[in-house]
């Protein structure tokens, strides 16, 4: 439930998406040469999320990808670091930000997995996070032997069998298992491990976890997929929803659904938090903020904005002529996504070629972006908070670590004084920080 103050006003949750040097593609060309290579890119990670734990911010999370679409390295750096990996170097310099990993229920298996997350749940003393996806990219069934990415219905029924095992798995000891009694030679109460012997349509899973429950029982669960599925995934199981939505209107829908979803699996609807994605560029003045806005755009090679607005709508880009509209043939091909969805109707709303799109959108199809001051960008927080579009934004910087750092020096203290967001941490988890409790358990028996 989103969490108030002494105030009584609404608490602002906030995340830090960090990507690369920045969420921007021209970010790469500003930066300072030698975080461009080596051990120094991630140095960058490091500094900006260090920056938001600064800053209060509940958690940095991190996207994925398994696959690469090879395109994309002729514009900018592609450098996919495995994001578990990195929240778990990261636990080791951070001490209270959430740190919140992406990865696919369609490309991994319920064991390791949960051995993974729970793994950096006890390095971090209880900060650690899923993102729970399904993998939009259909170039990835290759890298895994499959012949055929999965249908995307059959992608969901996977994840919720998927997240189900999982939970087993992390429940498969108790609390109070571990005994530690070294005058009787007693490490931990047996009968209190229990293997989950589980059978499914999708997993068949025998034993226990390798290591006893970690500090938060379960990483909280982040979730971002806005389709129908998607929708009841969240309301199922996730503690924060990642979104894209372009108004406060359109923020208001998606929250109401997302909390008609909670309901509807018997959840507290204000126990999903909905942080919709603002990617933002700060100056002094508005003109400032507007140069180097432009000093961004300028940059950006136009093949790659109509190639790139292909690839995360799903569309096939030989099947599309960037100067006419979107075809009706290039929609029918796609793999079909909330994306897709707005893209087709972007174009049949207005008429527009795709190329016109793709240099319209500058961040993800349908979702906000932000040039201005501070001030005004606390403001923008503040309404979409009051007016109960969201309960607080999934921040993407523009470039990093600077964008990160501006936000926490200049636009936090801003929010602390309006009495929305925290001056200090008040708790040590990242369900803390959320002010969820122990989320959704797996269901009860032994087998599906």
């Amino acid at each position: 439930m989103t969490a108030g103050n002494r105030t009584g006003r609404p608490h602002a949750h906030l995340t830090a998406f960090l990507s690369g040097i920045g969420y921007h593609e021209s970010a790469w060309r500003l930066a300072d040469p030698a975080h461009l290579t080596g051990a120094a890119r991630f140095g960058v990670l490091e500094r900006a999320a260090q920056a938001a734990e600064r800053g209060r911010l509940d958690a940095v999370f991190f996207a994925d990808s398994p696959g690469l679409a090879i395109f994309r390295a002729r514009y900018f750096p592609q450098v996919g670091f495995d994001p578990l990996e990195i929240i778990a170097a990261l636990s080791r310099c951070t001490t209270r930000i959430g740190l919140i990993a992406t990865a696919s229920t369609t490309y991994s298996s319920p064991y390791d997995l949960a051995r993974r997350f729970s793994t950096v749940d006890h390095l971090s003393g209880g900060r650690a996070g899923w993102n729970i996806v399904t993998t939009r990219y259909a170039g990835a069934a290759g890298n895994f032997g499959l012949a055929a990415h999965p249908a995307h219905d059959d992608r969901y029924a996977r994840a919720e069998e998927f997240v189900d095992v999982v939970c087993r798995l992390w429940d498969s000891w108790d609390a109070a298992a571990v005994i530690a009694d070294q005058q009787e030679g007693v490490w931990a109460n047996t009968d209190l491990i229990r293997p989950v012997d589980f059978h499914g349509r999708f997993f068949d899973v025998s034993g226990a976890l390798t290591l006893p429950r970690s500090p938060q029982g379960r990483p909280a669960f982040a979730q971002a997929g806005s389709s129908g599925p998607g929708v009841e995934l969240a309301g199922k199981n996730a503690d924060l929803v990642f979104t894209a939505q372009p108004d406060i209107p359109s923020g208001r829908r998606f929250r109401d659904s997302i909390r008609a979803a909670a309901r509807r699996h018997g959840r507290d609807p204000g126990s999903v938090l909905v942080l919709p994605g603002v990617a933002f560029v700060l100056g002094g003045t508005e003109a400032e903020a507007r140069a180097a806005r432009a000093d961004l755009e300028d940059r950006v090679d136009p093949e790659f904005r109509w190639r790139n607005l292909a690839h995360i709508a799903g569309l096939d880009a030989a099947l599309i002529d960037p100067d006419r509209p979107l075809s009706a043939e290039a929609i029918a091909a796609a793999q079909r996504t909330s994306r897709t969805d707005d893209i087709a109707a972007r174009t049949e709303q207005t008429g527009k070629t795709f190329r016109q799109l793709a240099a319209e959108l500058t961040g993800l199809p349908g979702g906000l972006e932000f040039t201005g001051t501070p001030e005004q960008f606390a403001g923008l927080i503040e309404r979409w908070v009051t007016d109960g579009a969201g309960d607080g934004f999934t921040l993407q910087p523009t470039t990093l670590p600077g964008s990160l750092e501006a936000f926490v020096d200049h636009v936090v203290p801003i929010l602390q004084r309006r009495g929305l967001h925290r001056r200090e941490y008040e708790t040590a988890t990242l369900r803390g920080h959320l002010g969820a409790g122990r989320g959704p358990r797996a269901a009860a028996g032994r087998s599906a």
